[in-house]
């Protein structure tokens, strides 16, 4: 019998079962013969399900790839007493079924396994990959997070040393602009137990003077890659190459609202979010236990002023109750830059439920989905991704938020020359080269132009 995650107590002990789910290797490898299943898929052990009941322990016959996606099994079903509360034994992977290409509403009605099979085979048609490269070239393309160039990199940062190119592979992969984003909160942070968190707090002033210090090296990125720097709605819909000046986190603000008006002016930021890897002034995150129960008083005040000067707001990394608040105090569409839509996120997880999703869209704005491997394992699975939340919100507030070279695992995505292989999964996967289009960028023109829009 086949088990539903709804209803894990059905099985009777030592029956045979099939049960499809996403693997956590318990160790480095990439296979093993002991490790978990989850309905969703998690980035690594440090985002295990806490409770021992929303997972199942896979005793494997012989080692199964545990980096792939998701897998079939089939085992006999125990009930454990200790540790995991389910468990699978003797388990062996089960070969998918062949599958044909179908409809995206069918796509999405047969489950992950099915999207994957299906949007593979249909991506290599060279009728596909035509319609990608005119779907790319119809539109403004956009990345709405990205540290291409290795800007934000402390090693780099200290040193000085040279950038990575980012100019060539936006035109071979026909990317229009990308949101380039510094982190200010860097000299705070680092990588604890599997994942980022922070160690101490910053000194008076550090993170003002460390963010001067990462507003002029991407401008030194941008004057060297001939890149345009894009300060008004106008200009993003222009030539590529260009780059909207980000900061991710607005930790350099410390306090003081003078500073965004500052940063507009001299160094062309365009687009702000608010909070990183800290709990900052403007309120909690996702990945720290609450302090201030959401978006702070002085956050609320970044937004309006955000709102005044024409500043994109992004509430990525923030708590539920942050993005709640910030969408009760904008008067423009909210960004959340880069995430995934996951059923049941853990605790510390950066993914987020369809109702977190709902709130963004609410205000008109866009949720950029994020090319991490341990989730969208293939430039396939990231095109199933976004047709679920698609889904959830509808296909007018779904981007691509791609956080290149500010991953601390795998990315799906190497470089922005392999944009028109996700644009060629997206068409497979059932949507129409408008929608393609929407996706790669349309959307986010839209919400930086209503958010330049004065008023």
């Amino acid at each position: 019998m086949r088990i539903a995650w709804t209803n894990l107590e059905q099985p009777t002990e030592d029956e045979t079962v099939e049960v499809r789910g996403y693997p956590l290797a318990l160790g480095a490898g990439r296979t093993a013969r002991n490790f978990l299943i989850l309905p969703e898929p998690r980035c690594c052990i440090g985002h295990a399900p806490a409770d021992p009941s929303g997972a199942i322990e896979v005793f494997a016959a012989d080692p199964i790839a545990v980096r792939d996606g998701m897998v079939r099994l089939s085992g006999r079903w125990r009930i454990g007493s200790d540790g995991w509360r389910y468990q699978l034994h003797g388990a062996r992977p089960m070969e998918p079924p062949g599958w044909r290409a179908v409809s995206r509403r069918n796509v999405l009605a047969g489950g992950p396994m099915m999207c994957l099979a299906v949007a593979a085979c249909a991506a290599s048609a060279p009728e596909t990959k035509a319609a990608a490269l005119a779907a790319l070239g119809s539109g403004t393309t956009v990345d709405i997070h990205s540290h291409a160039g290795n800007i934000a990199s402390m090693s780099r940062m200290r040193s000085g040393s040279g950038f990575s190119p980012i100019a060539e592979p936006m035109r071979q992969g026909g990317m229009s602009a990308i949101c380039l984003a510094i982190v200010t909160d860097s000299p705070t942070h680092r990588v604890t137990d599997g994942r980022i968190r922070p160690f101490r707090d910053p000194a008076a002033g550090e993170l003002y003077h460390y963010g001067t210090l990462a507003f002029e090296r991407v401008h030194q990125l941008v004057k060297q890659e001939g890149l345009r720097v894009v300060g008004t709605a106008a200009a993003l819909t222009g030539a590529a190459p260009s780059v909207v000046i980000a900061a991710e986190g607005a930790d350099f603000l410390e306090g003081q609202i003078e500073r965004v008006e500052e940063a507009h002016r001299r160094w062309t930021l365009r687009h702000l979010q608010l909070t990183h890897y800290r709990v900052n002034e403007l309120g909690d995150i996702q990945t720290e236990p609450p302090v201030h129960g959401g978006l702070t008083d002085f956050g609320a005040e970044v937004i309006r002023r955000c709102n005044r000067l024409g500043i994109v707001v992004d509430v990525a990394h923030g708590t539920l109750d942050l993005v709640k608040r910030a969408a009760s105090v904008t008067s423009k569409p909210l960004v959340l830059s880069h995430t995934s839509l996951a059923a049941r996120p853990g605790p510390t997880s950066r993914q987020i439920t369809a109702d977190h999703a709902r709130v963004v869209a609410g205000t008109g704005g866009v949720i950029g989905v994020w090319p991490v491997a341990g989730i969208y394992p293939n430039m396939t699975a990231m095109a199933v991704g976004m047709a679920r939340l698609a889904d959830v919100v509808g296909v007018d507030h779904v981007g691509l938020g791609t956080d290149l070279r500010g991953l601390t695992g795998a990315s799906t995505i190497g470089d922005y020359n392999e944009l028109p292989l996700l644009a060629e999964a997206l068409l497979a996967t059932g949507f129409g080269s408008g929608d393609v289009g929407k996706i790669l960028g349309g959307n986010y023109v839209r919400v930086f132009t209503a958010s330049l829009a004065a008023g």
